[in-house]
């Protein structure tokens, strides 16, 4: 059926920069000058081959203050610059009383530098329902735990988008909650914004910032407060989190401002952190061909991941309700891991689709995703009713896995057509807050590349032939298991 033309989108609001020239030099030149300066600092230390954390915790004080302390965690998200296209953002609200997480509701945020785009889209699907998190921009406009950071992002890494985020009064359970959703896969880093001690003498503060240090390093949310770390909501929201997933924690600096550039009688402290989840089988999660290890995933656990999405439709079909949680302990451990995944559900007579849902990015258990999607392919397709009991011996189940989208950078829609594989690429297009993903299955359907781009801007409510300069394409691959007969299995 025809798409309508999509209306023109409102003037861009884009949140000014309030701390250029205060807390970093305010013209272009020297600011670059200036961060480059500090990521040289933090290159010097960091080891060989280091593994990219998925977590930093940098401070926000002015840049000549903290900049030496927080290049350490930016040097080590540098190896990523090319995979990482999000960042998400999170500080304390020092001026403007917050309950719960408040999300700026701007476009874009600017600095000397230029503008960085807040992914509304993506982040507003994800925090849905969530009765902790508002959208206000008087929380932001003259907060500078955030803006802080953004000249080291924009130095660092290429084209990223952001979400930007201030925490209040709260339970760190809260902010545990917030990162769990905004987890997503390998393309989105998590900053924590936070300095430690405020205004002690400098032995004072080096006793308490070591307490708090190892609090942070032994994933204790209960022993820090605002005395301890001005962002302890959002940093024990973290360690909660951190605790949950099994991720590991590793000090990478701990100054103060009298270590870098200020007085010894009244200082404030800085530490930075990275956060790392965890690897199966000692495995280099970064230093991996991601596309081999999803082979290899696929090869040794295809009939892992068949069982599960089998265990969550007949869970549905037993019972009518979606399977709980899986035991990850009766898994293997590569299954343990953030993964992405499509449930196929089809009829073995013709191959029809009977249902097909799942993940885009990968933000929980890859065994839970299939699990869980095991189900929605049966019963939440809103293309088909809900699959009875007396259709199972009929239908063919597979399982797809997603490798991690990567950016394709295109200068226009010609240049994206000839830059298409068919037979191999799952695209996703994204922009004016709109967003669509094919399969690469979906070749089999649609060969020629421009009828395959056509129907993927009708999927993300665009017209056909849409195109602007602000148009994001990722791509992926998939490795899977074939439609294979279904039987009922037990959920692990």
């Amino acid at each position: 059926m025809p798409v309508a033309a999509t209306p023109s989108p409102a003037p861009a609001a884009v949140r000014p920069p309030v701390i250029a020239g205060a807390f970093y030099a305010g013209d272009p030149d020297s600011l670059r000058r200036d961060v480059a300066a500090y990521l040289e600092q933090g290159r010097a230390a960091r080891p060989p081959g280091a593994p990219v954390p998925k977590v930093v915790i940098a401070p926000h004080a002015g840049h000549v203050y903290s900049g030496p302390v927080a290049a350490r965690a930016y040097a080590r998200l540098e190896p990523a610059r090319d995979r990482i296209r999000r960042v998400v953002l999170i500080g304390p609200s020092h001026r403007v009383p917050v309950q719960g997480v408040a999300l700026s509701g701007a476009d874009a945020w600017r600095t000397p530098l230029g503008d960085v785009p807040i992914d509304h889209a993506w982040a507003r699907a994800r925090l849905a329902g969530l009765a902790d998190v508002s959208v206000a921009d008087p929380p932001h406009a003259q907060e500078h735990c955030l803006e802080v950071h953004l000249p080291f992002l924009q130095a660092m890494l290429g084209a990223f988008s952001l979400v930007p985020m201030v925490a209040g009064r709260g339970a760190p359970e809260q902010v545990a909650r917030v990162l769990e959703a905004l987890w997503g896969g390998p393309e989105t880093a998590v900053i924590i914004s936070s300095d430690l001690s405020h205004f002690l003498d400098y032995r004072a503060c080096q006793s308490r910032d070591a307490t708090t240090a190892a609090a942070i390093e032994s994933l204790d949310p209960g022993r820090i407060g605002p005395h301890e770390a001005c962002g302890c909501v959002a940093v024990n929201g973290l360690l909660a989190l951190a605790r949950a997933r099994g991720i590991s924690v590793e000090r990478l600096d701990i100054r103060n401002s009298g270590d870098t550039a200020g007085a010894r009688d009244r200082v404030v402290g800085y530490g930075a952190w990275a956060f790392f989840e965890p690897v199966a089988d000692g495995a280099a999660a970064d230093d991996a061909d991601p596309i081999a290890a999803t082979e290899a995933l696929v090869r040794d656990h295809g009939d892992a991941l068949v069982r599960l999405a089998a265990a969550g439709l007949d869970h549905g079909v037993r019972h009518g309700t979606p399977p709980g949680a899986v035991d990850l302990a009766k898994v293997p451990p590569p299954l343990r891991l953030p993964g992405a995944a499509f449930v196929t559900l089809s009829h073995i007579t013709d191959g029809g689709l009977r249902g097909c849902i799942g993940s885009v990015e990968a933000h929980r258990a890859l065994a839970q995703d299939v699990l869980t999607h095991g189900f929605d392919a049966g019963f939440r397709d809103s293309r088909f009713p809900p699959v009875t009991a007396r259709e199972l011996p009929g239908l063919g189940l597979s399982v797809s896995v997603l490798t991690p989208a990567v950016p394709l950078p295109v200068t226009d829609r010609d240049d994206l057509l000839g830059k298409m594989r068919p037979g191999i690429d799952g695209l996703i297009i994204e922009d004016a807050g709109r967003r669509g993903l094919f399969l690469p299955q979906v070749w089999e359907q649609v060969p020629e590349p421009a009828r395959f781009l056509g129907h993927l801007m009708r999927k993300a409510g665009l017209p056909e032939t849409y195109w602007s300069e602000t148009v994001r394409v990722q791509r992926f691959e998939t490795r899977g298991v074939k439609a294979t007969p279904w039987a009922p299995k037990d959920t692990p």
